[in-house]
């Protein structure tokens, strides 16, 4: 691989030798395939790990600009979670109540199934599902923490689903400064996500889907997919570009590409752990608006990441976008905010990248049968665990079978596109001082901020 993996992030720095050689060539002229797949990340590895699994006579070709796993996909904070970037509320009033548990309930199920597989295929992706805490440390994230364990009590989910820890059971988990209390949320796994997807690329090679990899595609039409080297002709297209979305043609304001950071430390002693905790690997998080999120890694690093950096005018995305000083530092002031033990440690990396945001911040997956054009994105962050319930629904949907998974109210959902310039910007950008902002007046006020809560109805919560 000529990228340089500690540039890209800690994940790929620490891939075994094997799991970083080339998976394959560019495209080497015209070809034809069955099912042509835009993407060579999560979303589009487990849709041809499930149709070559279910069809082993397709012809499958995976085409990506870089290589396997270059986005989101090995560089993300290793969170296989059952999280849907639409409430319950947005999903009912869509679809209706019962749509919007099922919806729930097979995002729970995906995460088993994503550590279903990694064990059948003998992958090791330092699996460990301890669950995801999250800690409420000011006296309004403790109310709030309590009013979304009530909320999820009535739409019918228990203590086996999401419970409430009081400030004991909480530090005992996860030993942070200033615990009031938290939610535990047990339907989540650690994992090293450049592991999963370099994985993942292997094994769907191995069973005779073709991969190019340095392959760049400018256009997604009906029945052919065109590119630097060439075109590929097929029945069904499938876009699995995510953050990378803007780059096609006609695709600028279908999603947002907004920029995510992480830091890690280097290994920390077993002292300083006995001091933190996190000894099931828990994920974690906090109550604040501006979203942090952390994990224990399977070589006893702090891997720590938030919001926070700016949305790029024209929705440019750009390697130096990757790291942002002011927004690390930011970060790093968090982690020792959370667990002062760790500020003598060293942080060994920085990285970032981007992720793809709809306009109404609603993933959706579907095949448009007219043009044999199917989609699945729009995660928000949350794509560990979606992109494997869009591949498994991609599969059933290309395959027409009526399944469960092809009823899910996120199936064939249409956002509106995003604005264009100079409002694209101005939204994106005002919506990240919007939850800056109300962090620090609820800090200093106690009250809940009127502008986060108009923001989040603006977004479909």
């Amino acid at each position: 691989m000529s990228l340089d993996p500690r540039v890209l992030s800690l994940w790929w720095d620490t891939l075994p030798a094997d799991l970083r050689m080339p998976i394959g060539p560019p495209l080497a002229g015209d070809a034809t395939a069955d099912v042509v797949i835009v993407g060579g990340g999560y979303t589009g590895l487990w849709t041809a790990y499930y149709l070559i699994t279910a069809d082993p006579s397709l012809r499958i070709t995976v085409l990506e600009a870089e290589v396997a796993g270059f986005g989101a996909s090995g560089r993300n904070g290793g969170w296989a979670s059952a999280l849907f970037p639409a409430s319950l509320d947005a999903l009912a009033r869509k679809a209706g109540r019962e749509a919007a548990v099922r919806m729930k309930r097979a995002m729970n199920d995906t995460v088993d199934e994503i550590g279903r597989v990694a064990a059948a295929e003998d992958w090791d992706i330092e699996w460990v599902k301890g669950g995801s805490v999250v800690l409420a440390r000011t006296p309004l994230q403790w109310q709030e923490a309590q009013a979304e364990v009530a909320a999820l009590r009535a739409w019918g989910f228990g203590a086996d689903d999401l419970r409430l820890l009081g400030t004991d059971e909480a530090t005992a988990m996860a030993n942070a400064t200033d615990v009031l209390g938290a939610t535990f949320n047990p339907h989540c796994a650690a994992i090293n996500p450049a592991k999963l997807v370099r994985h993942l690329a292997r094994s769907v090679a191995a069973r005779g889907v073709t991969i190019h990899e340095g392959t760049s595609v400018s256009a997604i039409e009906p029945g052919v997919v065109r590119t630097n080297h060439g075109s590929v002709r097929a029945e069904f297209v499938v876009r699995a570009t995510e953050g990378y979305t803007r780059m096609l043609k006609g695709q600028t304001r279908t999603l947002a590409p907004v920029y995510s950071l992480m830091l890690a430390t280097e290994p920390l002693s077993d002292d300083i752990w006995a001091e933190i905790g996190l000894s099931d690997r828990s994920t974690f998080s906090d109550g604040r608006h501006l979203i942090i999120y952390g994990q224990r890694t399977g070589d006893g690093r702090l891997a720590f990441g938030g919001r926070g950096a700016p949305y790029f005018f024209g929705s440019r995305i750009s390697p130096e976008q990757d790291r942002n000083p002011a927004v690390h530092a930011a970060l790093w002031e968090i982690l020792t905010d959370l667990f002062p033990v760790v500020s003598g440690s060293a942080v060994t990396h920085t990285w970032g990248g981007p992720l793809g945001v709809p306009r109404d911040w609603w993933a959706s997956c579907g095949l448009e049968r007219s043009t044999g054009i199917a989609w699945s994105g729009g995660y928000v962050g949350d794509g560990v665990g979606t992109s494997n319930l869009g591949g498994r629904t991609l599969r059933d949907l290309i395959l027409q079978r009526e399944t469960p998974l092809t009823t899910l109210p996120w199936v064939n959902h249409e956002s509106k596109k995003w604005e264009p310039e100079p409002l694209r910007w101005m939204g994106a950008n005002v919506g990240l001082r919007v939850m800056t902002s109300a962090d620090n007046v609820e800090a200093r006020t106690g009250r809940p901020s009127r502008r986060a809560a108009l923001f989040a109805r603006k977004i479909g919560h």
